[in-house]
């Protein structure tokens, strides 16, 4: 009996709040103005067929009283939904005085038949007591190759339209992947490129080959763990490498590539047989929630090249290997919970160890980042098993237990913390030497080629500088 008297309650309260928008005051006057919270809404980079991010904007009534005004926009690349209202058009849209209200947009751009970005252009129309304004719309368009999920035979990658991996590329076995200088490969949030077959990288100081998520939009530009295929096992999560060389694949080259902004730049899994898992060169990898590098039981050269700021380790050299470290620079700066660069030669699985060969060597190299220590060696003793380590010329952040003072392991190397390393601006990532840095012309000369240039393809004097730039005063 109770439920009647609270449901004509109800009524009467809904009743008065009608009369009340009812009597709401409309401006009949055309000196009645909106305002906007953008003049003009940026798109960043649209690939071309494939919808964007959702992006919006405020509409201010910014009068005493309510005004009444009709939204339009005759696009066919823009959508719109207009306070809640999925239109492109909506006539007599109601903003109370002072109030506001919200404008949602997406774009989806066709195809341009063009390599390059091309610039779309569109506006929203407000008619308001017949007082016309709008609001601009900006897009790049471009357009893309899509992807297979397997490369067999020989194919080639060129520098025209970027590549667009939605899921994951599988160069097969004895198939080979060219990359050219230049050419611009994006990832989806769960997708990498797997190599079991061959891959080479060709890229140039002017030209690098870039390797990213296909999130263009600002915040994104920094922001680690955007790509990279993820599984589980037992239900625990696992990743592979954002370019992720399986056992057997072997003879790869990377040269003058950006790989950012993934979860494992590089994986390799092993390798088999003396010939080198992979040759890394001038270049940059960035950006990574877990490791910049994470190699098992590889065969690695890696010359020329920064590894920074990762969530993990920059470089994680496990169950044995063999790894050589020329000019280069592995910086950990950003937000890391494990020192950057960490060894093991062992692998425990079903109560069993397994013992590796270990053999690493690093020369004219930057060991560094915001630990107090940046080196760590898991190493255990077999009489079987070789474990051989050797810094020459290089700059470590590490403590006082490292005996550095153990000539057949360390030589001529800075470990003085007050030293160390004196970058040009770390926090943005320019890994350059300042001029007071103590690692200008600490390095020794190597009478190799390949070696004499720096990343950004200066020469390098007879004494050259530790890390992968000489610093030109």
């Amino acid at each position: 009996m109770m439920r009647k008297p609270f449901l004509l309650c109800w009524i009467l309260c809904l009743c008065v709040l009608s009369s009340c928008c009812d009597r709401e005051k409309f401006m009949t006057s055309s000196d009645a103005e909106l305002s906007f919270s953008v003049d003009t809404l940026k798109f960043d980079t649209v690939f071309s067929a494939i919808g964007s991010a959702t992006r919006h904007f405020l509409i201010y009534n910014r009068n005493k009283e309510a005004v009444r005004t009709s939204v339009s926009a005759q696009s066919k690349y823009f959508r719109l939904n207009i306070d809640g209202v999925a239109t492109n058009t909506l006539n007599n849209l109601e903003i109370r005085g002072k109030d506001s209200a919200y404008v949602f947009v997406e774009v989806t751009i066709d195809p341009q038949n063009s390599d390059t970005p091309v610039l779309v252009l569109d506006s929203i129309e407000f008619m308001t007591n017949g007082n016309m304004q709008n609001v601009k719309l900006q897009a790049f368009g471009q357009d893309v190759n899509l992807c297979a999920d397997s490369i067999t035979g020989i194919e080639h990658w060129t520098c025209g339209k970027p590549y667009l991996i939605k899921k994951s590329v599988v160069v097969d076995s004895a198939s080979v992947l060219n990359i050219d200088a230049g050419t611009k490969i994006y990832f989806g949030s769960n997708s990498s490129l797997i190599v079991n077959g061959r891959l080479h990288v060709n890229g140039t100081a002017e030209q690098p080959v870039v390797f990213q998520s296909d999130r263009l939009e600002k915040y994104y530009e920094n922001k680690p763990g955007q790509w990279g295929a993820s599984y589980r096992v037992d239900g625990e999560l696992s990743y592979l490498g954002n370019i992720h060389f399986f056992e057997g694949s072997s003879g790869n080259t990377i040269d003058y590539a950006i790989i950012k902004n993934g979860t494992k730049g590089i994986q390799i899994n092993s390798h088999v047989g003396d010939e080198l898992t992979l040759k890394l060169s001038n270049s940059i990898i960035e950006n990574m929630a877990i490791a910049g590098i994470y190699a098992q039981t590889a065969n690695l050269l890696v010359y020329n090249t920064v590894v920074a700021n990762c969530g993990y380790y920059t470089a994680a050299l496990l169950q044995g290997g063999n790894y050589e470290f020329v000019h280069t620079t592995l910086a950990n700066y950003g937000s890391h919970t494990s020192p950057s660069v960490f060894f093991n030669n062992c692998y425990t699985t079903g109560g069993e160890t397994f013992v590796y060969d270990f053999n690493a060597h690093f020369v004219n190299s930057i060991i560094c980042g915001s630990l107090f220590e940046e080196l760590f060696v898991n190493k255990l003793n077999t009489d079987t098993t070789e474990f051989k380590c050797q810094f020459d010329n290089c700059m470590l952040k590490v403590s006082k237990r490292f005996d550095v003072n153990d000539t057949t392991i360390y030589h001529n190397v800075i470990t003085d913390i007050q030293s160390l390393p004196r970058f040009v601006n770390a926090a943005d990532g320019d890994y350059h030497l300042d001029t007071l840095s103590a690692a200008k012309d600490c390095g020794k000369f190597l009478n190799v080629i390949e070696y004499q240039l720096d990343l950004d393809g200066n020469r390098r004097d007879s004494l050259p500088d530790l890390g992968a730039y000489e610093r030109i005063e």
